[in-house]
């Protein structure tokens, strides 16, 4: 196909309404980083942000490029015992077998991972508040901090890209897609950060939305495919309240400063 293709109505539709997903799945990417890079000097995150979120970039388009790899990864290995829900009340469950993929492999350890870090991470700050360098930053080194985002970047990556395969069918619209997303990222990951890094509560509910994502990742890697609207709508509903709640608390701190 030609530029003039390329630019098509329907290839345009598609790369509006892919580059908007790919912003929206990438939410897990900037939470994960604001998190991470929270322990680092100060003088380091900035760049950290950009470096992680730059990785994902070259990963997902790596990942692009080799389609037909990705695609073998839903390909089953192997198959382990699964119980199902009885189809009629009083029946027994039924045990049939469940079709494991090197996706489906990705996808749990990934989402163990994110599981463990994230409440590895709700302990830090709930049973160590005091802690030096705990608000502050300064306790972790930028290697760690990338090792860790690489580990997650392949799952999310991962994600993205069958999310894309199946939206769209030109890698050009796809690789566009991505690069847009995460340009948008970065303009805004620093803002992001920021706003986690001086509310402690918005740390703790950051920490609750990478848990259910950890649970979310687990059950479409055990073939539970749990609707992603559900959590989405659960996650703006809770970071409304809590903006409601900071904004209120912002207006009392003048009148007992008065008072």
């Amino acid at each position: 196909m030609d530029g003039a293709a390329l630019l098509s109505l329907d290839s345009l539709i598609a790369l509006v309404t892919l580059t908007t997903l790919e912003i929206v799945l990438g939410i897990d990417n900037v939470i994960f980083l604001a998190i991470l890079t929270d322990r680092l000097p100060e003088n380091r995150r900035h760049k950290t942000r950009n470096v992680g979120l730059v990785l994902a970039m070259v990963m997902r388009i790596g990942l692009l490029m080799a389609i037909f790899w990705v695609m073998r990864l839903t390909t089953p290995l192997f198959e382990v015992p699964f119980f199902t829900e009885p189809v009629t009340e009083g029946a027994d469950a039924v045990l049939v077998p469940l079709s494991i993929s090197g996706r489906d492999l990705i996808l749990v350890v990934g989402g163990l991972f994110l599981l463990a870090k994230a409440t590895f991470e709700i302990h830090h700050l709930m049973e160590r508040p005091h802690e030096p360098g705990v608000h502050r930053g300064g306790t972790a080194t930028v290697g760690a901090v990338l090792t860790q985002v690489i580990l997650l970047d392949l799952v999310f990556s991962l994600d993205s890209v069958i999310t894309a395969v199946g939206m769209a069918d030109r890698v050009e619209v796809m690789i566009t897609a991505v690069i847009v997303a995460v340009v948008v990222m970065i303009a805004f990951a620093g803002t992001v950060s920021r706003f986690i890094s001086r509310h402690p509560s918005m740390k703790t509910l950051a920490l609750a939305f990478l848990v259910m994502i950890g649970v979310l990742l687990v059950a479409d890697g055990l073939g539970q495919h749990l609707p992603r609207g559900y959590v989405y709508f659960a996650m703006v509903f809770s970071l409304l309240v809590e903006l409601v709640n900071l904004r209120a608390a912002s207006r009392r701190q003048p009148s007992e400063a008065a008072g």
